[in-house]
């Protein structure tokens, strides 16, 4: 009789991330394939900033999506993914008999942001929602990261940014989700029962989920353990808005744009920022310009560093101590015969880092005819001209209450 074998010692599963993450190298290397064949590698030239936006049922995400774009003066339409899965290309995969999966959506995704309307900036709604969407945003990202480095080093690099990912949560609680949803259920209702009786108006989509309270539940512990902890999983790679949305809508909006404003230790590279950071913020000014300056200012940190220190240094020790000196008024003036100002791009970043500072600053060049000497012959007077740049610098002025 044969000795029984003994059970075979268990080894330990797999864990479930690294399932998912191996999941995610296959479908994004694949689309990704796909998107360079059918595009060429040289028309892979994506939107340099990104608001991935997940919110709460009932957070406000259709609501505030404009908001948001205005805030960070992005003036594309919004890529929504649930709009994504009615487009031709994916009625052709659903009447093909396939399922809109990852793959079906992340390479519908990807080629709608090769559009050039996005290329300043998009708003992508409702992406990502799973831990193996999250992963396919991470490796999108490195991608986007190897296509910087090389297009720099061709004709049109010039025009290539670093990619700026920025992750937004609109977060309502469970109750206040369940409330909202509810009375958009109750309004669509009322409102189609209007437009069946009148005959007026176009009928609106009634959700079953936006009528039970249970269902409405499970729609919001569905977000809470799927796309809530997916985008929470990103809080430490890139620049992460918690947003409460709980409170009206100005009081929401209010929140959004104190996440949202502006702050260049966020959005210049780190470079550029050590090498002002020392000059004082004003009140910003110029925010509609934003995304042409970060631009102007990183290439000059690339291409003219030494002339951007040396800027720099000029502004620390000629400009701002007058600057300062008539922070009353809000307003200084500068003449100054500097020799770097001579060069017309100094010129222009002289203004540019004082705009990032918050000031508004303008260069004026004054010529004065200096005599020289006179010719005892003739009387004639030889001149030399002078340039004098005449810096004006403008800033909101100190308040000080004066007593009665």
């Amino acid at each position: 009789m044969s000795e029984p074998v003994p059970n075979p010692v268990p080894r330990p599963a797999a864990a479930p991330v690294d399932l998912e993450i191996k999941d995610a190298q296959l479908i994004f290397s694949a689309v990704w394939d796909d998107l360079q064949e059918r595009n060429g590698r040289d028309a892979l030239r994506f939107p340099r900033e990104f608001i991935w936006l997940g919110g709460a049922p009932g957070a406000g995400k259709g609501t505030n999506t404009t908001f948001i774009a205005k805030a960070r003066d992005i003036t594309a339409p919004p890529i929504v993914i649930s709009n994504l899965l009615t487009t031709p290309q994916a009625v052709a995969i659903k009447n093909a008999g396939q399922m809109v999966g990852d793959r079906e959506v992340i390479g519908l995704l990807l080629q709608e942001l090769l559009d050039p309307k996005y290329r300043d900036g998009v708003i992508v709604d409702g992406f990502p929602r799973t831990k193996v969407q999250v992963e396919c945003l991470k490796l999108f990202y490195h991608k986007m990261l190897e296509l910087r480095a090389e297009q720099r080093a061709t004709a049109q690099g010039r025009a290539s940014r670093k990619p700026m990912f920025r992750i937004a949560l609109l977060f309502v609680p469970e109750d206040v989700s369940v409330q909202r949803q509810l009375q958009r259920g109750l309004k669509i209702k009322e409102h189609n029962r209007l437009v069946r009786e009148t005959g007026t108006g176009v009928l609106l989509e009634e959700r079953v989920t936006d009528l039970d309270r249970d269902l409405c539940r499970k729609r919001y512990k569905a977000f809470k353990d799927s796309t809530f902890d997916a985008l929470q999983s990103l809080r430490k790679i890139f620049h992460f808005h918690f947003i409460d949305a709980e409170g009206d809508l100005p009081e929401v909006q209010r929140n959004i744009l104190r996440e949202f404003t502006y702050q260049s230790s966020l959005e210049l590279s780190p470079e550029v920022y050590d090498l002002i950071q020392n000059i004082p913020i004003a009140t910003q000014l110029g925010l509609h310009a934003r995304q042409e300056l970060v631009s102007r200012l990183e290439q000059y940190e690339e291409e003219n560093e030494e002339l951007l220190r040396r800027v720099v240094q000029f502004i620390e020790a000629k400009i701002v101590p007058i600057v300062r000196a008539h922070a009353m008024s809000g307003h200084a003036q500068i003449n100054s015969e500097e020799a770097i100002l001579e060069d017309p791009l100094a010129l222009r970043m002289v203004i540019d880092v004082f705009w990032e500072r918050g000031f508004h600053a303008t260069v004026d060049i004054h010529r004065i005819e200096v005599p020289e000497r006179i010719d005892p012959a003739t009387w004639e007077i030889s001149c030399r001209t002078k340039k004098v740049y005449r810096i004006e610098v403008r800033y909101p002025p100190s308040d000080i209450r004066r007593g009665h």
